[in-house]
């Protein structure tokens, strides 16, 4: 098997995996408890706390832990207007992750919603975007890095001009794609998110940086855990399970990103030599080292994706969110990639446990596979 859909999901870490089984098993105290065994899965889950603000230059009393991805970017959205209790202006990028811009559609009509453009790579444009802040600005949300093309925004410049012509206003990076990938330093925003499934934790776990002084209503309300922002039963397993997952990245991380980038490039120097083949996205080596996009013109991403599984080798369409719906795809809608192009488009997401020797199987499978399916194409 070549498993190529990791910004879906990841195989979870044999360390992730032992850590959050010790956590149900063994330590598995209910860290709101008071006596010791209980105080002390506390203070592994704070000692986790503190590893994973350090990876983004964090202080650990700005980190709260959540589910995952999503409930990390609706609790960002609703959390921070909710404090605000007013109205105003959102601007939310074009190619926002349906958590993020479905979220924020859902706000139309007490707020005026702004989105902000990308150009023909999937980056957002900064003069667009800056051209739409104003004073009225409530809230801003531009991803760190696309989950389709891996397109990567400048959010330090961002950052810098949503305070300079919207003093007042939130702005929240999604990190779900970027997080331990990318570099990233949380001075460049006011919220965060975070999540674990996404390299190599368990499924059910995330993080949301909330800068100190941001005024933030909190999420889910009960028992005042995470100080009263986001109240649940601790879920010790999953955080154990990526406080190792960032201990792995930590201890290897320029590593990492060397191999999944020279993976990367590899694939896609493979796949240029395929006839009517684009890269969909920036060139590959200005992007997020993990994932590529890339058309193959006169075969529908779909049936080539199914072509590939038949030969244990799996990739995606786009976000695994919008995997079952049909339509456009509104993320290449917003870089102009229509038609065929869009219509043939494919996503491969790397991990570090992937090999060089995958990437040219890969691309010989799809070279294979095309000559076949191209001779049924419609005239």
């Amino acid at each position: 098997m070549i498993y190529l859909d990791n910004s879906a999901t990841t195989r979870t870490l044999d360390a992730a995996a032992e850590a959050a089984a010790k956590y149900m098993r063994q330590d598995f105290f209910n860290p709101s408890a008071a006596y010791s065994p209980a105080v002390e899965a506390e203070r592994a889950v704070n000692a986790a706390r503190s590893r994973l603000a350090s990876m983004i230059h964090a202080a650990p009393e700005e980190i709260i832990y959540t589910s995952g991805g999503t409930e990390s970017n609706n609790t960002a959205i609703f959390g921070a207007l909710k404090a605000r209790r007013g109205t105003g202006r959102i601007i939310v990028g074009a190619t926002e992750h349906p958590s993020v811009y479905s979220a924020i559609m859902t706000l139309k009509g007490p707020y005026n919603v702004t989105e902000a453009r990308v150009d023909s790579t999937g980056t957002q444009d900064v003069n667009s975007l800056m051209s739409a802040l104003s004073n009225d600005v409530a809230f801003v949300s531009i991803m760190h890095v696309n989950n389709e093309t891996g397109a990567i925004n400048d959010i330090p410049s961002i950052y810098k001009a949503v305070k300079q012509r919207a003093p007042g206003a939130i702005m929240h990076v999604d990190g779900v794609q970027g997080f331990l990938k990318v570099p990233f330093d949380a001075r460049y925003c006011d919220m965060y998110s975070i999540s674990g499934h996404k390299f190599h934790a368990p499924k059910g776990v995330g993080a949301l940086y909330i800068k100190r002084g941001v005024r933030f209503a909190g999420g889910q309300i009960g028992g005042g855990q995470e100080r009263n922002l986001r109240s649940g039963t601790t879920n010790t397993p999953g955080i154990m399970g990526m406080e190792a997952a960032i201990e792995y990245y930590q201890a290897n991380l320029d590593e990492i990103r060397r191999k999944l980038m020279q993976m990367k490039l590899r694939l896609a120097k493979n796949l240029s030599f395929i006839r009517d083949a684009y890269i969909n996205g920036p060139e590959p080596s200005l992007g997020a080292p993990h994932i590529l996009n890339v058309s193959f013109l006169g075969v529908r991403g779909e049936v080539l994706l199914h072509a590939l599984e038949e030969k244990g080798i799996y990739v995606s369409t786009g976000s695994a969110c919008s995997a079952h719906k049909k339509g456009k795809n509104r993320i290449l809608n917003a870089m102009g990639v229509v038609g065929n192009r869009q219509e043939g488009a494919i996503r491969f997401s790397i991990c570090p446990f992937n090999t060089e020797d995958e990437m040219d199987i890969t691309a010989d499978v799809i070279e294979e596979q095309l000559a076949f399916l191209r001779r049924f194409k419609r005239r």
